[in-house]
């Protein structure tokens, strides 16, 4: 019996497994890669931030974790809050096939109507689960969002410093990424400069606020005017076709005073992504939503669309067991006290230690100028301090780096004397 036989295949699919392989052989021979070369590219360079983290993990190993003063990684370092902890028991008493197995594909009903009516609560809303599609974490429903919205060819503004995964996204969804450089000094998004990034292959804009990397929080008027931008825009474009505003809102729950507007109150074509994974600390359980609110005229079509992105790309059925503690901890404030306190340390000491900063009014990110042009010469030169910080140029700006104060707070005292350290060598120079 042959191979063949043995496989049962016919005289055609032989000829197919022949084909298969010559085609094979052939591209090894030529030395050619079967598999996708941006995929590739994506895998083989690395995240600088990640790569920072592994570094720091190689140092505390080799030092002792004490030693080493790791600000790359936005990993909140407050704990969950004890009802998480309390809802996880809960859920573990149900039956295996309810608490591990399929949800919806937009998520359980009753988590998808709790965030809605969390919403109304909280905005004065009227938002329905409908409205909702639960997904993986906040790169989930960035992804799908942008997948819903766009078609390849069309271009998506980000504004500058930006988080770096947004370029990734956005390539991946066959469009290209625009750059509109944030106000320089406050860095508020700049109305003028999203306007002079508008054409007419524009499908969206995202913003985040509280942003990451600066702590920024855009305010009601700086929101109100870009809205009332884009809808001169809208007027001269197919009614059908109006540039989409995508709210990235992980950190909208830690603030330090600042308003944080509920952005579709103010422009109408508003698409909301969101995460559990700051609010609860909750990173690595992947958990958050797609808001399609109902105010959206183009709502009908876009849920739909949401729902076949997810599909396509392979996110659906969020985790079923944190859908579940989604339900009972959707009120659960954020400890934004700890966050403040390492704000206020930090803040304080590289001011008197002579180092410039942007005030963050929200998320838990520190924008520092490097005391050099190259701030990846400058980050380089921090780790001689065991000071690891991401440089700027990542984010979509060069001369800046990016502090993560998610972190403890004996961590930021004990590394105080080395940012004075830093900063007298750069003085002797």
């Amino acid at each position: 019996m042959s191979v063949f036989t043995h496989l049962s295949l016919s005289p055609i699919n032989i000829a197919g497994v022949l084909c298969s392989t010559k085609a094979y052989n052939t591209a090894y021979a030529k030395g050619e890669q079967m598999i996708n070369e941006t995929m590739y590219a994506r895998g083989a360079e690395s995240s600088i931030i990640r790569e920072i983290f592994g570094y720091g993990l190689e140092r505390k190993a080799q030092i002792g974790a004490e030693n080493v003063f790791d600000f790359s990684l936005g990993n909140p370092s407050v704990p969950a809050p004890a009802a998480v902890a309390e809802s996880i028991k809960k859920a573990l008493e149900l039956p295996s096939d309810q608490l591990h197995g399929y949800t919806p594909a937009p998520g359980l009903p009753q988590c998808r109507s709790a965030v809605a009516e969390s919403l109304n609560r909280r905005f004065g809303t009227s938002y329905e689960g409908k409205d909702v599609f639960m997904t993986v974490g906040a790169a989930a429903s960035l992804t799908c969002t942008l997948n819903a919205i766009t078609n390849p060819g069309d271009e998506v503004i980000v504004i500058a410093p930006y988080f770096p995964e947004y370029r990734v996204w956005i390539e991946k969804a066959g469009c290209t990424c625009v750059e509109a450089l944030a106000d320089e000094d406050t860095f508020q998004l700049s109305v003028g400069n999203v306007l002079k990034a508008i054409t007419d292959k524009t499908a969206a804009v995202i913003i985040d606020s509280p942003n990451n990397p600066t702590g920024a929080v855009y305010t009601r008027d700086t929101l109100t005017c870009l809205a009332n931008v884009l809808r001169e825009v809208n007027a001269k474009r197919d009614p059908e076709n109006p540039i989409m505003l995508i709210s990235d809102e992980p950190y909208r729950e830690i603030v330090y005073g600042a308003e944080v507007p509920w952005v579709p109150s103010i422009y109408e074509h508003t698409i909301v992504c969101y995460s559990y994974s700051k609010s609860l600390s909750l990173p690595g359980e992947r958990v958050g939503w797609i808001l399609v609110p109902n105010t959206n005229p183009q709502a009908a079509r876009l849920m739909p669309a949401v729902a076949g992105a997810a599909r396509t790309l392979g996110f659906v059925c969020a985790p079923a067991l944190f859908q579940r503690v989604i339900i009972d901890c959707i009120d659960e404030p954020s400890d934004v006290e700890a966050y403040a306190r390492n704000r206020t340390a930090l803040t304080d000491a590289l001011a008197e230690y002579g180092y410039t900063y942007v005030e963050p009014d929200g998320a838990f990110y520190l924008w520092v100028k490097a005391l050099e042009p190259d701030a990846n010469a400058f980050c380089e030169r921090a780790k001689k301090y065991e000071l690891l910080a991401v440089p700027s140029d990542s984010f979509g700006m060069p001369g800046w780096f990016r502090l993560g104060y998610c972190v403890s707070y004996e961590t930021i005292v004990n590394s105080l004397p080395a940012w004075k350290q830093l900063a007298d060598e750069y003085r002797r120079k």
